[in-house]
């Protein structure tokens, strides 16, 4: 694609990326067959050839008007294009730049705009424990649309035992043993704080923390950590991203520098996803750029975590009868890291029996904060995914990103898990 961008905005940095990007693009239009809202509205303005259009003539010196914006933040940010894209055009990072770019000239609608406001705050607030616990207390009070947002209290489990596990019981003393025992063995890893998760589903990281301990791994949690700022960049307000992602590099550096951590891993794709665009985030700050490097190459999903570790795992994982699961794989997961198919056959081994939809690829329109903006859409989007994966066999739909398990959540008439939570609930039956 040819460009005409200004010089003065050439001389900066995220003009020459944004320059570079847009020259890779060639017009093909791959992208329009795995693009959700293209494939819903039917509107070229509405895919990521469209919506490059609009970012050309923005950054070419455009005027940019409402429209333009209500385009770009219709995207979900799937990156479905990205895998798509036969030239390799890095899409996501030419949204950013594009959306920064217009929102300077052009303002969201006041509703939008207190919307967004309160997703900033109000998701990573101190608050948000508590009145999450307000909200299911008076869940069935609530209008269907807050409802849908608001779960069920979810006490940590093991997925598929019935019970929470009994604080002091055998099956907790012989695990406890257990990992003491492998404790020489094993490695020391990061686990990030989070910041929704540890709320809306607890048993995932306390499913997490029972197979790491498994392997015979410890459990690290820098209390300087903080969330991994994924929330805030979905939002663009890239300077509260940039804050949160400064805070835990400066907390998981040292443990990584020194040997003392051997990876981060995350329970959450899009956590993952976001770790992995650190250096994005800091490529305009040389010393935070090489470190956020050594951190998105430190940042593990637990699934490759597990692939790893593979000489470690316990006989009564694979031992048992294969399990048959409905699986959505989270854009996150198989556009952002590209880890669908390896993450596929980990679980394979481990013995459950994947049966994925035929529009796996397609977004179920959680998508971070997308869902809360663009209520409509995302109900359709997850109508059409629940379709398809309600003509796949097994007791559950399990996925790997707390944002899709929440979002099918609300609509399932069978329960959504996190993978990991099947995979702990061996240990259980074999205590």
């Amino acid at each position: 694609m040819q460009t005409r961008l200004p010089d003065s905005l050439l001389a900066t940095l995220e003009g020459a990326t944004a320059d570079a990007i847009l020259r890779k693009c060639v017009h093909c239009g791959f992208c329009l067959a795995t693009c959700p809202t293209y494939q819903l509205l039917g509107d070229e303005l509405d895919s990521p050839r469209g919506r490059i259009y609009l970012i050309k003539n923005a950054l070419e010196g455009g005027q940019g008007a409402a429209t333009t914006l209500q385009h770009l933040d219709r995207c979900l940010g799937c990156r479905a294009c990205e895998t798509t894209c036969p030239s390799g055009v890095r899409y996501h990072q030419l949204l950013d730049i594009g959306r920064r770019a217009v929102q300077a000239r052009v303002a969201r609608p006041w509703r939008v705009r207190l919307t967004r406001a309160l997703l900033r705050r109000g998701l990573l607030s101190p608050l948000f424990a508590p009145a999450l616990r307000l909200g299911q207390s008076i869940r069935p009070l609530l209008p269907a649309a807050l409802r849908d947002k608001v779960p069920v209290a979810d006490r940590p489990r093991v997925a598929g035992s019935g019970r929470a596990p009994q604080a002091g019981g055998r099956r907790q003393a012989q695990a406890q043993a257990q990992a003491q025992a492998q404790a020489s063995a094993g490695h020391a890893v990061i686990l990030p704080r989070g910041c929704v998760q540890p709320h809306l589903r607890p048993a995932i990281d306390t499913a997490t923390e029972q197979v790491l301990a498994a392997l015979g791994d410890r459990v690290l949690r820098p209390a300087a950590a903080a969330c991994c700022g994924a929330m805030p960049a979905h939002l663009d307000d890239i300077a509260a991203a940039r804050a949160q992602a400064r805070a835990n590099i400066d907390a998981w550096w040292p443990l990584l520098e020194s040997g003392a951590a051997r990876a981060i891993i995350s329970n959450a794709s899009g956590c993952g996803l976001a770790l992995r665009d650190y250096p994005d985030w800091f490529a305009d700050e040389p010393v935070y750029a090489a470190r956020a490097r050594r951190v998105a190459d430190a940042a593990l999903d637990i699934a490759a975590w597990l692939a790893q570790r593979r000489e470690a795992w316990p006989a009564h994982w694979t031992a048992t009868p294969r399990q048959t699961v409905a699986w959505h794989p989270p854009c996150t997961l198989q556009h952002g890291l590209a880890a669908g198919p390896s993450t596929e056959a980990t679980l394979g081994e481990l013995g459950f029996d994947l049966r994925r939809p035929a529009d796996a690829h397609l977004c179920c329109g959680s998508a971070g904060a997308w869902s809360v903006l663009n209520p409509e859409l995302a109900d359709e989007l997850r109508r059409r995914k629940l379709e398809t994966l309600d003509t796949q066999a097994g007791e559950a739909i399990v996925t790997a990103n707390i944002g899709c398990q929440q979002h099918l959540a609300a609509r399932s008439s069978r329960p959504v898990r996190h993978w990991v939570e099947l995979l702990a609930a061996r240990e259980g039956a074999a205590g």
